[in-house]
């Protein structure tokens, strides 16, 4: 019984955790350390089927961006094929898509260098609640930042330099408490940009990332001949219940987003930031 709670729960967490700024890989490694508080196990190292497990919630929510932006995906890839064919990449979703290739591999460059430190960090919970507090301010000065603005003057498309800014933000968020929707929001905040637009592309962006590392990196670690002996029908909830949860967040946080800053979001991480900080220290 206490497998398919687990399931559900990291599935909640992650479809909530994963487009909200609120850093999903903290929130899953929280989770999982405190499941295993409360079973009364020692808290061992990464388990092959956690790896899986994590491997199917982040398709999950890959899921959920899928069928969100479904239009949108399709509008970038036929403007991305037909300006390759004509040579002409003017049209702006044919620059969205280029924006998502070349920025998808300045994310992996970033990402490889700090690669190591981000593994070690998933086992200690007490440092990704402090990096969690630095995603909170982050957050809190870029809409400081936003706001002295004027609305009229912020930018509603996304160009170079702010693919690229958003890009290398999303590469830092490799670390478990730096969010990834929150860095590359929040830098987005930083380059002027529109909240709404920022939180798109930001969603946009993550596909090629979610999809290699929710599964070309996994397959690397797990033995393939263990597979058969999961329970796949608890991983399968799971991965039903991040894209379900997925799908509801994003759409109502980019209504929220039109609406309210990202502040609230800033305090939440500082305090649950503040919090596990103290209690994985002693405890």
């Amino acid at each position: 019984m206490l497998g398919l709670i687990k399931v559900i729960t990291m599935g909640i967490v992650q479809g909530l955790s994963e487009f909200l700024p609120i850093s999903s890989s903290a929130h899953l490694v929280f989770t999982s350390h405190i499941l295993q508080i409360i079973s009364g196990n020692p808290i061992p190292d990464e388990s092959n089927y956690d790896i899986v497990l994590s491997m199917m919630l982040h398709i999950g929510t890959l899921v959920a961006v899928f069928i969100f932006f479904w239009r949108e995906i399709a509008e970038i890839w036929n403007a991305l094929v037909n300006g390759v064919k004509t040579k002409n990449y003017n049209d702006y979703n044919t620059k969205l898509g280029l924006y998502i290739i070349f920025g998808t591999l300045i994310t992996i460059a970033v990402a490889l260098c700090i690669d190591d430190t981000a593994e070690r960090l998933m086992n200690m919970p007490a440092v990704v609640g402090f990096l969690l507090i630095i995603t909170g301010f982050y957050l809190f000065f870029a809409e400081k930042f936003s706001d002295k603005i004027n609305e009229a003057n912020k930018k509603k498309e996304i160009d170079t330099k702010t693919a690229v800014i958003m890009s290398i933000a999303q590469g830092l968020a490799a670390l478990p408490g730096f969010s990834r929707s929150g860095w590359t929001i929040a830098s987005g905040l930083f380059s002027k940009t529109d909240r709404v637009a920022a939180a798109r592309f930001s969603f946009l962006l993550s596909i090629p990332i979610i999809l290699g590392a929710s599964i070309v990196y996994p397959l690397k670690e797990i033995n393939i001949s263990e597979l058969v002996s999961y329970n796949w029908t608890y991983i399968m909830i799971g991965t039903v219940v991040s894209a379900i949860v997925g799908y509801i967040c994003i759409k109502y946080f980019l209504q929220f987003l039109s609406k309210f800053s990202l502040r609230v979001f800033a305090y939440y991480c500082i305090i649950i930031g503040f919090i596990t900080t103290i209690f994985f220290t002693f405890i």
